[in-house]
């Protein structure tokens, strides 16, 4: 595979990742929230993917260890980390949604030390350090956020970064059980879709569709479409340029986002913020598994819907 396919293919998969930020803001402007959005992107999540399993003439595995696997990406990868994520969404500009989920492989890597996933080493400890230092410059400078009131959507922020990491580790130490990832995203949104459901029932945040769609509803439809063939694009990059080659779309990624959310939204940030930024790339350079490693180490990345651990994962 020529290189130029490669990084075109990145770039594509980044910057289209990327526009779900403020794709995000334009849904919960439109007066939907949490898990309301989340059924409906789990459903058209179910349409795509379950299209292509017919279409590729393969069935969904149903046996037991494919079974818990999918309640675990559906309960720690979509609904906890979206439910977070849409709810920062409400207090946070999306720029800075995105900076803090770049935070993602710095929960990851503790935790992978934690269940013997990966070997401890120094340089990739600065990166962390270096994440911390990003979350600093961003809620403890005056001029950093757009209030105080701000402040209280920090945490839930980084709830969705750990609530990804969670996902990718608890994969990483589970296994894959001989599924590819589309098999996983396609069964992690059919299971999801009862608990989305019935979560949006009780919080009264379900959503009716209706015609013509509103802005809203075009977001949404937008959003889960995008996760969609981006991650089955991101699986195809990892399969022909190696996993540590792909995990560089975690920089564009968080950098469209941001460029994304300026563009469409006319958000601003202070210099606090672009400095932020700017550790936390260096954090995310740190944190990377080095090359010679890149078939051992599981990597999260900030994806929202479809975020897997590539932990011996090649689609068959």
């Amino acid at each position: 595979m020529q290189a130029r396919w490669l990084f075109l293919a990145l770039i594509v998969i980044g910057t289209s990742w990327g526009l779900t930020t403020p794709l995000a803001k334009f849904i919960i402007l439109g007066g939907y929230r949490h898990f309301g959005i989340i059924f409906w992107q789990l459903v058209i999540a179910c349409l795509m993917l379950g299209g292509w399993l017919v279409f590729r003439g393969r069935s969904l595995p149903v046996h037991r260890a494919a079974l818990v696997r999918y309640a675990f990406i559906a309960i720690m990868g979509t609904i906890l980390p979206n439910a977070a994520f849409f709810y920062a969404q409400e207090g946070l500009p999306a720029g800075l949604v995105a900076v803090f989920i770049a935070l993602v492989p710095m929960f990851a890597l503790p935790l992978a030390l934690a269940f013997r996933l990966e070997r401890p080493e120094p340089v990739r400890f600065l990166g962390i350090v270096a994440g911390l230092a990003g979350i600093l410059m961003i809620v403890l400078p005056e001029a950093s956020l757009p209030d105080t009131a701000a402040l209280a959507f920090v945490p839930v922020a980084l709830a969705c970064a750990f609530f990804y990491a969670m996902e990718a580790t608890g994969l990483g130490k589970l296994g894959t059980a001989g599924l590819g990832p589309v098999e996983l995203l396609a069964g992690a949104s059919l299971m999801g879709l009862i608990p989305a459901l019935a979560l949006a029932l009780l919080t009264d945040s379900w959503i009716t569709p209706a015609l013509p769609l509103t802005r809203a509803d075009a977001a949404l439809v937008a959003t889960a479409a995008i996760h969609a063939v981006a991650y089955a694009g991101y699986v195809w990059v990892v399969g022909h340029g190696g996993a540590v080659f792909a995990a560089q779309v975690s920089y564009l990624v968080t950098g469209t986002g941001v460029l994304w959310s300026m563009l469409i939204l006319g958000e601003r940030y202070s210099l606090w913020v672009w400095g932020a930024l700017a550790v936390v790339f260096l954090g995310l350079f740190l944190v990377q598994p080095r090359p010679a490693r890149r078939d051992d180490s599981v990597l999260a990345l900030p994806m929202g819907e479809g975020n897997i651990a590539l932990h011996d994962m090649q689609d068959h």
